[in-house]
């Protein structure tokens, strides 16, 4: 599932492209691709016909487009969504789910395909902060200006968990998943089994230093793909992937200290880790 710096480099691409555009039409071309929209196919369609587009928003991994003061058309990517702004004329993709043309034909069309179909497009009410209803309780990102670091040690030394679990839940802390959590405890020099009743204001603040440091880098080159499945609006895949410390890299020499990294099975997903440089807590 893409990242907050994958979907950061989509929502600049759209803020450029399409971003103070009108909606001329909207085509439904797979039904689970607005199945979040409980009220339909067609009155996604409806709703969307004549809507201006405002600044597109995000909050962690949540992306979203403003259709006035009161709606938002929020994307889902998924594992394997896509928005894509093609010119007209362009033959569709194979898997296209979602058609939504613009009243400028230079503006060309926004697309949203995805091959698996876990993703999909709604249309939420907002409230009062210009949220979507349904995302109102996504905590803030570590690259959002009023994300406050010292509620968020507050919230560590609370729960009694371990710190990926931490670092993936999206309530603490939104926008950090597998990747770059593994990325930013590499580079913290710790093993993500560690308590974070453990963590002392000092140590939070260097983690999230260095998962602001990790994102930093990853947007600063179109963010991270592993297939052809993660592209920006452009259709230009991102290639941060080159750039990884210790995510992917099993067996392979730790770039700090040489020690042969490791993977374990976590969470249904893997955790790279170098062991001498990450000990396990005791």
């Amino acid at each position: 599932m893409p990242e907050l710096p994958e979907v950061e480099v989509v929502r600049r691409g759209l803020d450029r492209w399409i971003s103070g555009r009108t909606v001329a039409g909207a085509e439904v071309l797979h039904p689970r691709a607005v199945r979040r929209h409980t009220a339909g196919a067609e009155d996604f369609r409806d709703r969307l016909l004549g809507a201006r587009i405002a600044a597109p928003r995000r909050r962690g991994k949540y992306l979203w487009l403003p259709l006035g003061p009161e709606l938002a058309l929020l994307a889902h990517l998924g594992m394997s969504g896509q928005l894509l702004v093609q010119r007209d004329g362009v033959p569709d993709e194979r898997h296209l789910r979602v058609r939504i043309t613009f009243d400028d034909v230079a503006a060309g069309e926004l697309r949203f395909v995805d091959q698996r179909t876990f993703g999909g497009l709604s249309l939420h009410p907002v409230g009062a902060d210009g949220l979507p209803d349904v995302i109102a309780h996504i905590a803030r990102d570590p690259l959002d200006p009023a994300f406050d670091e010292d509620a968020f040690h507050a919230a560590l030394r609370r729960r009694v968990t371990t710190i990926k679990r931490a670092l993936l839940d999206q309530s603490l802390i939104s926008g950090v998943g597998n990747i770059y959590a593994d990325e930013a405890l590499w580079r913290s020099r710790l093993h993500y089994e560690r308590p974070t009743a453990t963590f002392t204001r000092a140590r939070t603040a260097d983690l999230v230093a260095h998962v602001r440091e990790v994102m930093t880098a990853a947007l600063a080159v179109g963010g991270t793909s592993f297939d052809s499945l993660y592209v920006n609006v452009n259709g230009q895949s991102g290639y941060f992937e080159r750039s990884l410390d210790v995510y992917g890299r099993e067996g392979e020499p730790c770039r700090r200290c040489g020690t042969p990294v490791r993977r374990r099975p976590w969470m249904n997903r893997s955790s790279y880790f170098c062991p001498r440089c990450q000990r396990p807590p005791r």
